[in-house]
């Protein structure tokens, strides 16, 4: 018995007058509440159920209520496992039990829908109702072929439904038995029947009418079958079949497209197919519900059949991550759809009060089980605490169902990210404070009402709730950067003090504030934030436009892009950010020319962050740089709160590093992003032939002399294959920071240091070993001395991109660099990149035309080394500096 004839039966046998709770019948039937929500408010706006307001809401039979249908001469229920048989397919589902009951055989039946609405099970169905309602004799076939398989061969394919005579066509080399034979006295299904041709057509109408047909190539032999013809097509009949073919099928059935169906049956699918998976898998899933909301309201064209394949292919990237990681339990996120599922999200803003009434909104997980009926969803008590409460709540909660910490963590901060998305996609221009809860802190809300307060006192004038609302977000980020010690830079700190003189002073008493309030010590750059918000109404335009990141977002779509910056511009109250939407039918290419003269017309010297989806527009900011020479870097995968985020940073003035490098930081389940190419890890290699035995050997080793260095990771590769070992070096070298490579092979180390196996067994390249150990010492040493003597970089990661420098510059002048050397270039580097940052000029080179001539192939690797820190730190290192490089590495290399 289905969920709802239980509840159906519950109602009726109910004594109550008022009738029954939800609660009460999911306790009386053992079932899941919110599932029982779920189907009476279906079975309310199908008119059976009828709801009582009140609290609590009762629900009881309606009076004058619409029966649910009764088989009153068969019994069959084949259709109840299809969803939608009280809904949408309603009408279908009893034409198609009049077509099967129609004496004395049945009606011939064509099925009409789009590609993947399912045809050919609605087709199977018939066949099982004809068999429970004695219409087919148990032993009776059932026989589907689809046409298109032989569509190119119109001969072949009349043959296999009449069947063909020996010699009746060149191929035909005996006589062959047609389908309309083999489905004698049962259903014969033919799948999209338009591929069969004018003369296939009337071969069929002509058995139709007399029940009587002829092989292909026999003009004798008559062959006589009792057969039931249901055929199906994605094409308009009219167009596609015979007049005279059509007025022998006197039953037409459309099957609605999955867009045209009712959100409700779209979720009892997604539901019927992860139980389906769970059984296959023997372990129930759980789904997040942002995901499924992702599923619910994303375009499908190719309906059921493509939701289905969308959804195995989610199980099983969670499956992966459930064997992989070792978890307790599968989860769907976000990031296993595709992204075109992804993209359902988007559509939440217009379609928040459906999923909500279909989706409980405290509800966080559902679980999909093993168990009969099993659906259940995780959810919270809706009380007023602030939001980070809710989520501690929310975390004990998870903590109870047994799941791992590292997954509880992963579903709070999509729960975050929901909130989020919920706050941006219903604000009115009117910010409330109970809609900005959702996304700040209480104390720091009630903190930014008494700054303001303060700050409108002490400089005579009112801040708008743009200003109120941006000040709330900052100082929630700018807080939490704090207390984490993360360094805040101002790149424009002095221009800031000077020119905003007395809302600097104010800024500061408001530091003083925040300071006593949160317990924290508010650093001068981040006073120079808050007077570009005191000082919002006057700031010097030319500052405000000239010397800003652009922001450029990039989506497929015909309004994805459009959207998200349109919120983003809103809410900031700003016109900064720049949209551009690409229609799917737009090709990649166009798409960057418009997107180059963007960039080109937005650079106002302090370059442009693109933020894009996928695919090729991940590509477009290595390009657009190589072309145009606009400092540009790109996210990809980013959402509304991203772009928001961006948007607000590229106001306040911050650079595009920071930008860039605060956005990766922020970005949670939402793709994959290329990974730091200068910031790598520390590794040790070693190798043997299988990378399994001595190679491992050599790791235990290793990882025994490097004690407790836990910045140093140790890995084994094979080198059966040496190409493909020398590929797996350069791979790493993109990832990793190689210090040296340990193997029982000779192999080529691709420059980097080699140790042989026997010599680190034996200890015979002890003093090397540590060598190379203790110049990684030397470096981070180094790193906490330069931190305190340069300004706006990060000393242990510019250390490590200077290195990355000298290791290209090493192997493109094929020469060795002694460690002492490298650490005065590290130190001359560090201290000239600060002053270019500075905006000082570089130190001029003597007799430089001179030394470029003298040293062409020297300085074109010193150049093409240099070029990624360009890139990557926003400034430019021109001749001299490249000279004075050269010059060091050249005359100071090792020559052993």
């Amino acid at each position: 018995m289905t969920t709802r004839d239980k509840l159906l039966d519950a109602l009726k046998e109910c004594d109550n007058p008022k009738g029954l709770t939800a609660t009460s019948l999911s306790e009386a039937l053992g079932l899941d509440r919110s599932s029982v929500s779920r189907y009476l408010n279906q079975l309310t706006r199908d008119g059976v159920v009828k709801k009582i307001p009140g609290k609590p809401v009762y629900f009881k039979l309606a009076e004058n209520r619409r029966e649910e249908p009764k088989e009153s001469v068969v019994t069959g229920r084949a259709f109840e496992k299809l969803v939608g048989t009280t809904m949408s397919l309603s009408t279908a589902v009893q034409q198609a039990k009049a077509a099967i009951l129609y004496p004395p055989r049945g009606l011939h039946t064509l099925v009409l829908g789009e590609t993947g609405v399912g045809k050919s099970m609605f087709a199977e169905l018939m066949y099982e109702f004809a068999l429970q309602s004695k219409m087919l004799e148990p032993s009776a076939p059932f026989i589907r072929f689809n046409c298109a398989d032989y569509a190119d061969n119109p001969q072949l394919l009349m043959s296999q439904i009449f069947g063909v005579k020996k010699g009746a066509f060149t191929g035909a080399g005996e006589d062959r038995v047609g389908l309309l034979k083999r489905a004698d006295t049962g259903i014969l299904f033919l799948d999209e029947v338009h591929r069969l041709s004018p003369q296939g057509q009337e071969m069929l109408f002509t058995f139709m009418d007399k029940g009587i047909f002829r092989r292909m190539g026999d003009t004798d032999a008559v062959i006589t079958s009792d057969v039931q013809l249901i055929a199906a097509t994605t094409e308009d009949p009219g167009s596609v079949l015979l007049k005279t073919f059509m007025r022998r099928i006197p039953m037409m059935i459309t099957l609605p497209a999955l867009r045209d169906r009712e959100l409700v049956e779209r979720y009892y699918l997604i539901e019927a197919f992860l139980k389906e998976e769970a059984a296959r898998l023997q372990k129930s899933i759980y789904i997040n519900r942002n995901s499924l909301a992702s599923l619910l309201l994303y375009e499908c064209p190719n309906n059921i059949g493509q939701m289905k394949s969308d959804l195995q292919l989610a199980c099983a990237k969670a499956f992966l991550r459930f064997k992989t990681k070792d978890e307790i339990y599968i989860l769907i996120n976000q990031g296993d759809l595709p992204t075109h599922v992804k993209r359902g999200l988007m559509q939440l803003k217009d379609r928040r009060e459906d999923i909500d009434k279909l989706l409980n909104p405290t509800d966080d997980l559902y679980k999909f089980g093993l168990e009969q009926g099993e659906t259940t969803g995780l959810s919270m008590p809706d009380d007023n605490s602030i939001f980070y409460d809710i989520i501690e709540r929310k975390m004990d909660k998870l903590k109870e169902q047994g799941i791992e910490d590292e997954a509880i963590n992963e579903i709070l901060n999509i729960d975050i990210e929901e909130h989020f998305h919920s706050y941006i996609g219903t604000l009115s221009n009117r910010v409330h404070l109970d809609e900005l809860s959702k996304v700040v802190d209480e104390p720091v809300l009630k903190l930014t009402t008494m700054l303001l307060n303060v700050a409108s006192e002490a400089l005579n004038k009112k801040f708008d709730e743009r200003i109120f609302f941006g000040l709330c977000l900052h100082l929630q980020g700018s807080i939490d950067r704090i207390r984490k010690g993360v360094k805040i830079y101002h790149p424009k700190l002095n221009y800031i003090r000077v020119t905003y003189e007395a809302e600097f002073i104010v800024a500061m008493r408001l530091a003083k504030m925040i300071d006593q309030e949160m317990q924290i010590e508010t650093p001068l750059d981040e006073i120079g934030y808050l007077t570009m918000f005191l000082a919002s109404d006057r700031t010097d335009e030319t500052f405000l436009e000239e010397e800003k990141v652009g922001i450029l977002v990039i989506m497929h779509g015909n309004s994805t892009a459009s959207s998200m910056v349109n919120v983003a511009n809103s809410l900031l109250g700003t016109e900064h950010a720049k949209a551009l939407d690409m229609p799917l039918s737009m090709s990649a290419e166009s798409m960057y020319a418009i997107a180059k003269d963007e960039v080109k017309k937005m650079d106002r010297g302090m370059g442009v962050m693109l933020l894009v989806d996928m695919g090729s527009l991940t590509n477009f900011s290595d390009m657009i740089v190589e072309e145009t020479g606009v400092t540009v870097r790109s996210i990809d995968m980013v959402s509304t709160p991203i772009v928001l985020e961006a948007c607000r940073k590229a106001i306040l003035g911050r650079d595009l590093i920071e930008i860039y490098k605060s956005l990766k930081t922020d970005i949670r389940d939402y793709g994959q992003e290329k990974p730091p190419s200068m910031t790598r890890k520390k590794v040790i290699i070693t190798a043997c032939f299988t990378g399994e035995g001595a190679s491992k050997t050599l790791k235990d080793i290793a990882v025994k002399r490097l004690g407790n260095r836990t910045d140093i990771e140790v890995k084994t590769l094979n080198v059966l294959n040496k190409k493909d070992f020398i590929d797996a070096i350069k791979m790493h070298a993109q990832v990793y920071r190689i210090m040296c490579i340990i193997s029982t092979v000779q192999i080529d180390p691709q420059g980097f240091e080699f140790i042989p196996a026997i010599d680190f067994m034996t200890g015979k390249a002890d003093g090397l070993f540590d060598k190379i150990i203790e110049s990684e010492n030397v470096y981070d040493r180094v790193a906490m001395t330069v931190e305190q003597h340069i300004e706006g970089f990060d000393a242990g990661v510019l250390i490590s991109d200077i290195l990355h420098v000298i290791d290209q510059v090493e192997k493109g002048l094929e020469l060795m660099i002694h460690t002492d050397v490298k650490l005065g270039i590290i130190l001359h580097m560090a201290f000239m990149m600060n002053r270019l940052k500075k905006g000082e000029e570089e130190v001029p080179f003597e007799n430089l035309k001179a030394y470029l001539k003298d040293n062409q192939h020297n300085m074109i690797v010193i150049q093409e080394a240099v070029t990624r820190l360009e890139k990557t730190y926003d400034l430019y290192i021109g001749a001299n500096e490249q000279a004075y490089l050269c010059r060091m590495v050249i005359e100071n290399k090792d020559n052993q």
